[in-house]
Formats: structure tokens, C-alpha cells, sequence
């Protein structure tokens, strides 16, 4: 089984994957950790978005051991991520990546789920499954300022929301692969809804999904 999930930063797309992934016993793959790395990969190494090619070889040199990194957590490299992952060279050289670990299931799995930004429309455009999970800005905004509190970084919400409005436009309008609805994808819009009901929400959908397989 393949799930794909897709939305904006603050929807709650990642705990949602977790959780689906823990109940189905589901390889996981966050994708906006690729661009993460990649773009601490850029920071290291203090290459410019100018440097396309030298960012796209190091694009292809990106392993799951390099997602264990504990700074790519942090707003510099999430905002330098989102600028490495409008740069199409980037996105084609980290495609088969994330193809392989869709179709390739690892050994003790039941299949994958991934999230990230175009996982239903161009990386796993055949997944079984595919959810758009959204939640309104200001909503977003409040989770995120609440993340960063919580792990000790001082921020502003006027900050948080400007930077996420940003994030969203590069999301949506960049030329390859935007941030866009698939049109099989089951919308999730978590506002109002705390992380279990999500979830809940979530595997109701996929448990009649199963159902109707099994007919």
C-alpha cells in the first residue's frame, strides 16, 4: 500500500503520516527533510541559489542517514529548504529518491506513506491513497509559533505568519511541481480539529478504501 499526503506547513500532514504509518506498520518518509538536508548541505558548503548544478550534485548524494540531522529543524534552514526546493534541477534529482522508497518496501513493512508538497500529483501519482491536509493560516501560524516556543526559539507570531504566507507563495507558484490539490485526494482541513481526530478522520477514509479493495 501506498499513501501519499500533501498540504502546506502547520496542517498537520506529518503527525497525521506518523500516525497512519504506526497503525499500518507503513515505512514513512517525511520529504521536506530531503530538502532540509539538502539545503544544510548548501549552508555548509555556503553555495548561493546561483550554484544550480553544484546544488543538484549534492541534491543526489542525500541518504536517509543524512535526515537524522538535528539542525535541520531549524526556521533558517526550513526557510533556505523552501528556496532549494524551488529549483527544478533539485526536484528531478531528488524524484527518484522518493520513488524508490515509495515502490521499494522496506523489509518488515506493509507499504510507504510519504508527505510533502507534490507527493500525490508527481511523485506518487498511482499511490492507493492520496490526502491533502489543510488548516487555515492563522491556525497554522499559532502551531508553528507554538512549536518554536516549545523547543525554546523566541519568535513573534507577525513574524511566523509573514514567513509562512512566503513559504506558501514559493509553495504554490514555483514553476515545477507546485503545492496544488490532486483530484482523486480526500481533503482533510484540521482547523478545527485536534491531532487524534485528524487521524481518526484520516483512517476511516483509508479503512473504507480497504474495505471496497476486499469486494
Amino acid at each position: 500500500m501506498i499513501i501519499a499526503i500533501d498540504g502546506p506547513a502547520g496542517a498537520g500532514k506529518g503527525t497525521i503520516a506518523k500516525g497512519i504509518a504506526r497503525h499500518y506498520n507503513l515505512a514513512h518518509l517525511e520529504t521536506g527533510l530531503l530538502y532540509r538536508a539538502l539545503a544544510f548541505k548548501v549552508f555548509e558548503n555556503k553555495l548561493n541559489l546561483d550554484d544550480r548544478d553544484q546544488i543538484a550534485a549534492l541534491a543526489s548524494t542525500i541518504s536517509l542517514d543524512d535526515l537524522k540531522n538535528k539542525h535541520l529543524r531549524s526556521e533558517e534552514i526550513g526557510n533556505l529548504a523552501s528556496k532549494v526546493a524551488s529549483l527544478s534541477e533539485v526536484r528531478q534529482a531528488l524524484l527518484d529518491f522518493q520513488r524508490n522508497f515509495a515502490d521499494t518496501p522496506l523489509s518488515d513493512f506493509n507499504g510507504a506513506i510519504l508527505d510533502g508538497r507534490d507527493i500525490g500529483t508527481l511523485v506518487c501519482p498511482q499511490a492507493d491513497i492520496k490526502f491533502y491536509i489543510t488548516a487555515e493560516l492563522e491556525v497554522r501560524a499559532q502551531r508553528r509559533l507554538k512549536e518554536l516556543q516549545d523547543r525554546g526559539i523566541k519568535s513573534i507570531y507577525t513574524a511566523v505568519i509573514q514567513n509562512m504566507m512566503d513559504r506558501d507563495l514559493r509553495d504554490e507558484s514555483r514553476q515545477q511541481a507546485p503545492l496544488k490539490i490532486a483530484n482523486d485526494a480526500y481533503v482533510i482541513d484540521t482547523s478545527n480539529l485536534s491531532p487524534d481526530d485528524a487521524l481518526k478522520q484520516a483512517i476511516t477514509v483509508i479503512e473504507q478504501h480497504l474495505k471496497t479493495q476486499i469486494r
